[in-house]
């Protein structure tokens, strides 16, 4: 998915470093080397006329002393003026113009590893609040303040060129952020505490009804057994209302334009006003689910996760515009549905890893007894509604039913083998996967696709993404050999991927350049270059196939929806002994099926495997023949 992360920019976090460190700028790389990788990238996938039209177009573009040198020119000024030169414009045409809704579209999920809650005090004892409380047995600062103190140690890449510091910013924004809907654009709010408070509460989501709870009360944070006590008093008020409240949350889930002009309505209204901005404001939502009575497997479970599984199960429980929403079900399916334009998915996976080890390690540590403190009743928020509301309201959710009817989505764990495997064969994990996804699409559509795998460039200052375009012309050669197991062309797929990775890690691969081009273009109110209008530009922009590795260690694993309705995402999660594949596509699209993809993925990664074995027994008894011809040789000399 566009935005994630991938294996290219794994981080560890040393405890000794100290987090002081100066990042350079991204760069701007050079024109004529973006244009000839361009033209590399698109000549097999599109036809031969259509690349004939879209090389005289780029030629143009290129000529020295033409349109492109001038907007490099500009670019290059641009980075000396910015902090980072990309980012605003990366920022605005990935997510906040997207008008699309957030839920299966731009929000991915994450389900954890399943708990088994005996009663509902369980339930509330499970600790997504843990990232925020504090530990007096250890003396210990929690997550939240360390965040807000922006101390956390620094990560180093490690992987392709490992050692180098990477941008912290990322992990700032997890529980400051909020994405404010627009009519034309979204808005990411950063609360900052140079400028007002930080926020000191997080709102609870419990039956469609949302209520704030402060972490703070006269100045004192709460523990453990505090928030305990609190989340009982919600499930009793939310049990206990009377009046038929409004599903508020549905709202969020609506088209982003749409979002906001019901907002416009509802902010007419002070007591509206005062609870947006409590939930505006808030440090993350905790949505308490109902039991579901679905089988737990791992589809559902991430189906549970992502949108709740409709107005009749649990959608109305979430307010997606916010970053981080803790799920936390009776039935024990507990995981995380996160806004994605403030961070990529390291972040948020090192943060819910922090996490999930906390709580593991704490387990047998549950809160017994309620607080011994008189707390007061956290605070129910309030709605009032006209028949306008009502009517989005309505609107939203037939909108959202169809988005979940239209979601086919595929959880497959591929236990043949794991990474371990693919090291030993000398290969990259990620780019090995790659090739084994660019032979699935291959194998099922009879033809490789514009494919997007997100690329880390956190080792410049606000360093978010550029993408490895993986449906490279050594991969299409290869998987057009694959019958007659060409192990030099998987090997030579392999490393185009891999080299391809190097560029987009350092700032050099094409996809954030050529947006820069445009988009200083319509800065200067220019008539759009012919390059960005051509044929070939708008197809290669098409992302049939976007795909992500989101690595983690706790049983957890992260999936999100297809960007484009004929297209597949495929997020996965390579282990020692298995990969996990999370694969999703659209029901309207005839040419597309999860389950379908996911067998292929299973038949290529099986193919793969036996061309990898079946060329080392060749190579294993080629040695062994030349060694037998060498000792033969030396016993004749020996006569």
């Amino acid at each position: 998915m566009p935005g994630l992360n991938n294996s290219n920019q794994d981080s560890v976090r040393p405890k000794s470093r100290r987090n002081s460190y100066v990042l350079p700028k991204l760069p701007v790389p050079p024109l004529q080397q973006t244009l000839d990788m361009y033209l590399n990238c698109i000549q097999h996938l599109v036809t031969a006329e259509q690349y004939k039209t879209t090389k005289a177009i780029v030629e143009r573009f290129g000529a020295p002393g033409g349109i492109g040198d001038f907007l490099q020119q500009k670019l290059m000024e641009r980075k000396e003026s910015q902090t980072n030169w990309v980012y605003d414009w990366w920022l605005d045409e990935m997510y906040l113009s997207n008008r699309v809704p957030l839920p299966v579209n731009s929000n991915p999920g994450m389900v954890f590893p399943r708990q088994n809650f005996r009663d509902e005090d369980d339930q509330l004892r499970y600790k997504p609040y843990a990232v925020f409380s504090y530990n007096t047995a250890a003396n210990q600062q929690h997550y939240y303040s360390t965040l807000m103190r922006r101390a956390l140690p620094i990560d180093y890449a490690r992987g392709q060129l490992a050692g180098h510091a990477l941008c912290m910013e990322q992990y700032y924004r997890l529980f400051s952020s909020y994405r404010l809907p627009g009519h034309q654009k979204d808005t990411l709010v950063a609360q900052k505490s140079s400028v007002m408070p930080e926020p000191e509460h997080i709102i609870v989501a419990c039956k469609k009804q949302f209520f704030v709870l402060d972490v703070v009360i006269n100045f004192r944070r709460l523990n453990e057994t505090d928030l305990f006590t609190q989340l009982k008093k919600i499930v009793k008020m939310a049990e206990t209302e009377e009046e038929c409240l409004p599903p508020i949350g549905l709202l969020t889930s609506d088209g982003r334009t749409e979002w906001a002009e019901a907002r416009t309505v509802l902010l007419r209204d002070s007591t509206n006003r005062d609870s947006l901005d409590a939930i505006e404001r808030c440090i993350f939502l905790l949505c308490l689910d109902e039991a579901n009575d679905i089988e737990h497997t791992d589809t559902n479970l991430a189906l549970q996760i992502l949108h709740g599984g409709g107005c009749h199960k649990t959608s109305e429980n979430r307010w997606y515009d916010k970053t981080m929403q803790f799920v936390v079900g009776r039935d024990g399916s507990c995981g995380l549905v996160y806004e994605h334009s403030p961070a990529e998915g390291i972040a948020v996976v090192q943060c819910v890893e922090h996490l999930l080890c906390y709580i593991k390690e704490t387990a047998r540590k549950l809160v017994r007894a309620d607080s011994v403190c008189e707390l007061p009743a956290p605070r129910r928020l309030r709605w009032k509604c006209d028949p306008e509301i009502h009517g989005y309201l309505s609107s939203a959710a037939e909108k959202l039913h169809r988005l979940i009817d239209n979601l086919d989505l595929n959880v497959y764990r591929f236990k043949t083998y794991g990474k371990d495997f693919i090291k030993r064969q000398k290969m990259s994990p990620d780019a090995y996967i790659q090739v084994a996804l660019q032979l699935s699409i291959y194998r099922l559509h009879r033809k490789l696709v514009h494919t997007y795998e997100s690329a880390s460039i956190r080792r410049f200052h606000e360093g978010r993404v550029d993408n490895i375009r993986s449906a490279t012309r050594e991969a299409h050669a290869f998987v057009k050999a694959m019958d007659a197991e060409k192990m030099d062309l998987l090997w030579s797929a392999i490393d185009a991927q891999t080299n391809y990775a190097v560029l987009a890690i350092t700032g050099m691969a094409i996809d954030n350049h050529l947006l820069g081009l445009r988009e200083i273009a319509k800065e200067l109110q220019m008539d759009l270059p012919k390059l960005f209008t051509d044929e070939s530009y708008l197809m290669s922009n098409h992302f049939s196939l976007s795909t992500s590795q989101v690595p983690t260690t706790t049983g957890a694993f992260l999936f999100y929806g297809p960007v484009v309705p004929d297209g597949y995402g495929a997020s996965y999660n390579p282990h020692l002994d298995h990969i996990i594949f999370c694969i999703s596509c659209f029901n309207e699209c005839k040419e597309t099926s999860s389950s379908m993809f996911a067998k292929a993925v299973e038949e290529s990664l099986v193919e793969m495997r036996d061309l990898c074995v079946k060329c080392n027994v060749k190579a294993k008894q080629a040695f062994l023949g030349q060694t037998t011809h060498k000792v033969q040789n030396g016993r004749k000399s020996c006569h």
